[in-house]
């Protein structure tokens, strides 16, 4: 906490600089911008068993029946066309709950990166920066639902080593990365993952992503389990007020057995957002995930007898934003599963679920 009193301080620095500039003055626009986000909220979970922690596979807005902060962030942000770098710091319960395996020294960056222009229209960037993987990301606000779907919260968030950026044509950027593993900022062993991405958009309202993985993400004195995964979605404004996406993402890591089947896991969901006026909107969600022995959801190195996981989930989201850079949100969601996997009172175990999801998010 120390670190981000300090971080503020520099910011409010900044921003003093740049308000002495005369009004009547024609400067470029300032390389060094500064941003921050909050996300406070209440969650509470029907049938809980007595923990203010929800299901051990949720991680954002993991707490329920306490008021908290889900996020808080403030960053600094450098870029002149050539070059350009990012650092920002976070802490909240989504840092208490996905960053737990981390190196305490590292918890609380959210990302950190420096990088230049080898040629024009690409970008080499290394460091710590935001997952290529993905619909949602970490930030709430930029989401269209306030809770993450199951997909979301059981891949990568964050990355870390190296990316390389193309910008092909105005509509179409690759990709190409090399990283420390599957959401790891320290590696866990001596092997390096690869990544891609590929973002087209043919018109402004349609967007369609195809991203990759490639590693072994086992503990260095552990057997090799290589991971191979795809993530693909569709997003398109269909009109003014109604938006649809699609989200698939499917994966397989080897088994520990040489020549066995390999674990596989495949999940999907779908989005449809509507504005009701200029101010609210509603977004409903579908979802399922289904994974082998409840590889990647339940553990990277699932044992022979473990279950497979299998669970179907919907939500139904309600957003008013009474300014641009504040938004008030309300969800319900429900899960059901084909075996009782959700933990209640009394040492019980149910196999559906149920909780309501109150925030509100501030971006500067």
């Amino acid at each position: 906490m120390k670190t981000l009193a300090t971080l503020s301080l520099i910011l409010l620095a900044a921003g003093g600089v740049s308000a002495q500039t005369p009004i009547d003055s024609v400067a470029a626009p300032n390389p060094l911008t500064f941003y921050g986000f909050v996300d406070g909220y209440y969650g509470y979970d029907f049938k809980n068993n007595n923990t203010q922690n929800r299901p051990g596979f949720l991680y954002s807005h993991s707490r329920q029946n306490e008021f908290t902060i889900n996020q808080g962030l403030v960053g600094l942000r450098y870029d002149n066309g050539q070059v350009r770098g990012a650092v920002g710091l976070h802490a909240g319960s989504y840092v208490s709950a996905n960053y737990a395996a981390e190196d305490p020294v590292f918890r609380n960056v959210y990302e950190g990166y420096a990088g230049f222009r080898p040629f024009k229209k690409a970008w080499l960037d290394v460091g710590i920066f935001a997952s290529h993987i993905g619909f949602e990301s970490a930030i709430s606000k930029d989401n269209w639902t306030l809770t993450r779907s199951l997909m979301a919260e059981n891949s990568p968030y964050y990355e870390s080593g190296a990316r390389f950026t193309y910008e092909v044509a105005p509509q179409l950027t690759l990709t190409a990365l090399a990283l420390n593993g599957w959401q790891n900022l320290r590696d866990n062993n001596q092997g390096k993952a690869l990544g891609t991405q590929l973002q087209w958009r043919p018109t402004d309202k349609l967007l369609i992503n195809s991203s990759t993985f490639y590693g072994n993400e086992q503990p260095q004195d552990s057997v090799r389990r290589r991971r191979y995964f795809h993530d693909f979605y569709v997003s398109y404004a269909a009109t003014d007020r109604l938006s649809l996406a699609v989200v698939f993402d499917v994966g397989k890591q080897e088994n520990e057995r040489r020549g066995a089947k390999g674990d596989t896991w495949h999940t999907g969901a779908a989005f449809l957002r509507y504005k009701l006026a200029d101010q609210w909107s509603v977004t409903a969600r579908a979802e399922y995930y289904n994974a082998a022995r409840g590889v990647i959801i339940r553990s990277f190195s699932p044992l022979p007898a473990d279950a497979d996981f299998q669970v179907k989930a919907a939500s139904l989201n309600l957003d008013y934003a009474p300014t641009a850079n504040v938004v008030f949100r309300v969800e319900g969601r429900v899960m059901d599963a084909k075996r009782p996997i959700f933990e209640q009172r009394n040492s019980r175990t149910s196999d559906n679920y149920g909780n309501l999801t109150s925030s509100i998010a501030l971006s500067f």
